[in-house]
């Protein structure tokens, strides 16, 4: 029997990747233009850190970990997000007192079923303020978003933004939550059931039809926050209104349990139903849960396999590529020096050396299908007497002899 990847757990080709490494050179170039720096974290954690960080409520913790017991007997769990290792790693550090914008990225995992959109290994970049209050870090945070979107020439979007408001107003609406639907829990699907006494801000997320026309009647949590969390809301919907859709969606709440304050979340309808591609929001408590010392910290993930599917900018490779054709038998160690030699001139341009014998004619196509734009030919008579030829591969088709000195100078000039 041949062996099959894990359900859910793509394989990605030279052609795949192509328009992946454009994304990811341009997402560094924006983290760069805002000085962020770049973390690693590994992949497997204990799963302690995410039972306590992501919360009881989640279905990340409830049925999508990747846990199994190490040889000592020990949880340990592939990561489902970023933010929550991040937050180990300062810990670990003893850095929460410094400021620090950081981000990641890499391949997360999630046991759920694959279905357009989704993966059970798929991968996140993210973003994190650490140590920087409510406040200016909302705006440049979001800033980031938009500049992410125009670089990748994205415009077909709309941000959602939503304020879960402080601890108190947080617990009182909760509270008004659980009393309104107590008289109705017959009526709720046990799912939302288990939400409302784990983390009932939650329910308002809910898919299920009957939930949500009793959300129709049930409290408003714009009731609850107070008027500075309003007034936070109003003011980023105006600053940036120029610049995108963006709507304050009151029922947005976000997947995990440690967001607090300003939520958002950008959605695309090219996407069909799993329609968002980067989320995110204010987490002020999560260092605490986790063991350390009171942080600030704002961030957002960007779904990296949705974004992909957006991006408006073509993948092209800028690099002058030349193919090394080598006709009749040669002298192994005299071709591979040549190649060497002409790299160490200019690593700026790709090399292809074609290590075949095959007839001069096929070399060529299989050279203009690769989209070399130059080949340099080495044949026995030209490597007797040390001459090259340099062919122009495009539709001039131009070709001249060269010795190895005057080869190398053009190589290097290129």
């Amino acid at each position: 029997m041949k062996i099959q990847s894990l359900r859910g757990m793509p394989d990605f080709f030279p052609d795949d990747l192509k328009k992946w490494h454009m994304l990811e050179r341009m997402l560094v170039q924006a983290f760069d233009a805002f000085n962020i720096q770049e973390i690693r974290t590994p992949l497997l954690e204990s799963t302690d850190l995410f039972d306590r960080s992501v919360g009881n409520s989640s279905d990340i913790v409830n049925k999508e970990l990747y846990s199994f017991l190490d040889r000592n007997q020990e949880s340990v769990s592939l990561r489902p997000e970023g933010s929550a290792s991040v937050i180990r790693a300062i810990i670990q550090k003893k850095q929460e007192h410094e400021k620090h914008k950081l981000w990641y990225q890499g391949p997360m995992f999630r046991y759920e079923r694959p279905q357009k959109g989704r993966f059970r290994q798929f991968h996140q970049a993210g973003v994190e303020y650490l140590g920087y209050e409510e406040g200016l870090s909302e705006y440049e945070i979001i800033s980031l978003v938009l500049k992410i979107n125009e670089q990748l020439g994205i415009t077909n979007y709309t941000l959602k933004i939503n304020h879960l408001g402080d601890e108190e107003s947080k617990e009182n609406f909760c509270q008004a939550l659980k009393d309104f639907f107590k008289p109705h829990i017959a009526e709720l699907h046990e799912k939302d059931i288990a939400r409302l006494n784990t983390n009932p801000l939650r329910v308002l997320d809910s898919k299920e039809q009957a939930t949500q026309l009793l959300l129709e009647e049930a409290p408003n949590f714009d009731d609850f926050i107070s008027d500075r969390s309003k007034a936070l809301l109003k003011d980023i919907s105006k600053h940036f209104s120029d610049r995108c859709n963006i709507i304050i969606d009151p029922a947005l709440v976000r997947g995990l349990d440690y967001y607090t304050g300003l939520v958002f979340e950008v959605v695309s309808d090219e996407l069909g139903a799993q329609d968002a591609f980067l989320g995110g929001g204010r987490y002020d408590h999560l260092s605490q849960e986790l063991g350390g010392k009171n942080m600030h910290a704002i961030g957002f993930a960007i779904g990296l396999e949705r974004i992909v599917e957006l991006m408006q900018i073509k993948a092209t490779n800028p690099r002058i590529k030349v193919a090394l054709i080598i006709v009749d038998e040669q002298d192994h160690q005299k071709t591979y020096k040549i190649a060497h030699d002409l790299r160490e001139a200019n690593i700026e341009i790709t090399l292809d050396a074609f290590l075949s014998n095959s007839s001069l004619k096929s070399q060529l196509r299989r050279a203009n299908n690769s989209q070399c734009n130059f080949a340099i030919i080495i044949g026995s008579q030209e490597r007797d007497t040390d001459q090259f030829i340099w062919k122009d591969l495009s539709d001039q088709g131009d070709q001249k002899t060269l010795g190895f000195k005057e080869l190398v100078t053009l190589y290097k000039n290129l």
